[in-house]
């Protein structure tokens, strides 16, 4: 039987219990599979686990958690010749829809088994990866809230998450940046940036998805107005389907490029994870990093 690790992130809750786990074992059993289940308790011990089965030449290692954890996993896999599997068990798992991987558990099991390996790109921003996305300011602000009023005050991620977007919206800070690309060079003064691991389709039903993860380039938005009604005017583009049109953002297509502030340390979300980081962050596709288990 080939041999999978399979790392859970058990921190999340989902009563993820050795009980739980053993029942995990049995399903990967039925397709031909030995699992080596671990269930994390942090991130940390995700990425512990990882190395060891690299190191080890495990042939396959699986994530099994939202985004979060299948970037922690990924960001040991990526330029190693080892295949990586997705179990989503997520909320949202994004980059698992994005490669037709199935969201049931069962049939994502049957993939890692019957599956094909295709290479994907990755993204990276000062040596830190990411499979969908990075952004800067509004929203790595409201994942710190966020965070802060689930610790203090015990609210739900989604009460907790409507409550700092508000707070945010008040605040409404601005990011004064300096972008550079190639020898082109351009200032602004935005609410937020995003980046893309690839493009992104902003168009009609499909926001937020993309058509190809292997382009080798990164998509980049940058909200070009400073006001509240821009958000709104945005948001009011992106559901008519008009967004790649809409004037409120700069949009650009490219391999590597680097933003620069005057902040000693600015924070930067990476797949939803945030991150202190000192300017310039140079950011740049790794075209074909990571092997990764899709329908066939």
């Amino acid at each position: 039987m080939t041999t999978v690790v399979v790392i859970v992130n058990a921190a999340a809750g989902g009563g993820y219990d050795n009980d739980w786990a053993a029942s995990l074992h049995d399903r990967f059993a039925q397709v031909g599979l030995q699992a080596r289940v671990t269930l994390a308790a942090s991130g940390q011990e995700m990425i512990e686990t990882a190395r060891g089965a690299v190191a080890r030449g495990v042939p396959i290692v699986a994530a099994g958690g939202g985004d979060g954890t299948v970037n922690a996993v990924a960001s040991v896999l990526a330029g190693s010749a080892t295949r990586f599997a997705v179990l989503p068990l997520g909320t949202l798992n994004h980059f698992a829809k994005d490669l037709g991987i199935p969201l049931a558990l069962d049939e994502a099991i049957a993939n890692v088994a019957s599956g094909q390996p295709r290479q994907v790109d990755v993204g990276e921003v000062n040596g830190r990866i990411f499979l969908n996305n990075s952004s800067l300011g509004l929203y790595p602000d409201i994942v710190r809230d966020r965070e802060k009023q689930q610790r203090r005050l015990g609210r739900g991620k989604w009460l907790a998450f409507c409550w700092a977007t508000l707070a945010a919206l008040r605040r409404y800070p601005f990011l004064s940046i300096r972008l550079r690309v190639g020898d082109a060079e351009h200032a602004r003064r935005t609410p937020f940036v995003f980046i893309g691991n690839n493009e992104y389709l902003m168009q009609g039903l499909t926001i937020g998805e993309r058509a190809a993860l292997d382009r080798g380039q990164l998509s980049l938005y940058v909200a070009q107005r400073p006001t509240r009604r821009g958000l709104l005017r945005f948001a009011c583009h992106a559901l008519l389907g008009r967004l790649g049109t809409s004037p409120d953002f700069d949009v650009l297509l490219a391999r590597e490029f680097e933003i620069d502030t005057r902040r000693k340390l600015i924070r930067v979300a990476t797949d939803g994870e945030v991150t202190l980081m000192a300017p310039p962050l140079r950011y740049r596709s790794r075209p074909g990093a990571l092997t990764v288990i899709v329908p066939r």
